[in-house]
């Protein structure tokens, strides 16, 4: 690929990071903002990750076969088309205050991102050397924090603002009165969304009109089934499409639940609203880190290690301690995460050739981890009656990802 064409492929994709971001990390805002709209439990709370995340899992390897057929630009066209669908579908679900409606509405979102995911990953895995994946991932997702943290800034103003007196006056109410003020919370929401649907369509037919060049061929499309009758997909691959589902699981949680630990330690509103900005920015520092040292300074093997027991460190001392410092310690999680996402996916689909796409879809199937493992940090949280004690949940994630970066990703490996 001519150095203009990869510097235009990269911009148009760091656009479209950029747009993952902006709509992924809003999941943060949503779960405290519908659960008091609509006078949920923990548990039904964390319905928005999973409804948002278990789309990818149903969608990935159709994504694949669009993504085929369509090619990159009209694919990537059609998924930010489904998102923009997705956003519409709050306004009907706002005026009815309808949580069902609410769900379906980030299902289809959820489903536009993993047609574009499903593009947009293995496109800047291949765009270079496999050494520096991780790099490039890292670069790609400074778009998609910096998009999250504006998020989240917009959208604690919009949804969240004044919030503990109004979810005040809502509990003294009742009756009409109680419903008068729901329904008014409930309609904070559907400005914000038209905005970004027409904002997402505006997206799409600008990287229709900017004719993205496509770099698959019928020789890296994904395996037919006769194809993987004859081909058997290497341990490593399955073993990192687990990992995958681990570290999204543990991703989500370290940033979707800091709203609701937040309020739970006795932090305003004006503060727990934003702290996923805070999050968010503990990734960036983390990215810009791993774009600095991967690979001239260590290779992403050893940082995936490093930053694993890093993580591991920090789940044990947020449990032992209370307050601000077990807050604070669950943000630095995010800063230990930044290099996982990168990592894992370039070890996971490392010498797979004509296999790589079909690699790709079964990666993109493993975020949803990011569907499971909150519902199940919600639940706990219903069971227990706290919002700390299921982070313990974290263990498990990372003790499974240190061992693939120290075993797992060598097993089937051909040198």
């Amino acid at each position: 690929m001519k150095k203009n064409s990869y510097a235009f492929s990269l911009t148009i994709i760091g656009i479209l990071y950029f747009t993952f971001g902006f709509i992924t990390w809003l999941n943060n805002q949503l779960i405290p903002f519908l659960k008091t709209a609509c006078q949920l439990s923990d548990t039904q709370a964390y319905l928005v990750t999973f409804a948002f995340y278990i789309s990818y899992f149903v969608m990935a390897l159709p994504s694949a076969g669009i993504l085929k057929k369509t090619g990159f630009a009209k694919g990537m066209s059609l998924g930010l088309s489904v998102m923009a669908l997705g956003c519409l579908i709050f306004i009907p679900a706002a005026m009815n205050r309808n949580y069902l409606v609410f769900l379906i509405g980030l299902f289809v979102q959820g489903t536009g991102l993993a047609l574009l995911q499903t593009a947009a990953n293995p496109y800047v895995t291949i765009l270079g050397p496999i050494e520096s994946a991780t790099q490039r991932m890292c670069i790609m997702g400074l778009f998609n924090k910096i998009a999250g943290i504006v998020g989240i800034y917009i959208f604690s103003k919009a949804l969240l603002s004044n919030f503990d007196a109004v979810s005040a006056n809502i509990a003294s109410a009742s009756g009409a009165e109680q419903i008068v003020l729901l329904n008014d919370l409930a309609h904070r929401i559907i400005l914000p969304y038209i905005i970004m649907a027409f904002g997402l369509l505006l997206i799409a037919w600008m990287v229709y009109l900017a004719k993205l060049p496509d770099i698959n061929s019928s020789s890296d499309s994904e395996p037919t089934g006769n194809d993987t009758a004859k081909t058997k997909l290497p341990a490593y691959l399955w073993l990192g499409v687990l990992a995958l589902f681990f570290y999204e699981g543990a991703e989500v949680m370290a940033i979707d639940t800091l709203v609701p630990y937040s309020k739970s330690i006795g932090l305003p509103d004006t503060i727990y609203s934003k702290i996923g900005m805070f999050a968010l920015a503990a990734l960036l520092v983390g990215y810009i880190s791993t774009i600095i040292l991967i690979p001239k300074y260590l290779n992403q093997t050893k940082a995936l290690v490093y930053c694993n027991i890093l993580s591991l460190a920090f789940v044990v001392i947020a449990l032992l301690s209370s307050g601000v410092t077990s807050l604070v310690f669950l943000i630095l999680l995010s800063f230990s995460n930044s290099v996982m996402w990168g990592a894992i996916w370039a070890l996971a689909i490392d010498k797979l050739g004509k296999h790589t796409s079909f690699a790709s879809a079964l990666l993109i199937m493993a975020i949803v981890g990011g569907a499971l493992i909150p519902l199940l940090y919600g639940s706990l949280s219903d069971i227990i009656g706290n919002t700390k004690t299921p982070y313990l949940l974290f263990l498990p994630c990372y003790l499974y990802i240190l061992w693939y970066a120290v075993k797992g990703h060598t097993i089937g490996l051909k040198k």
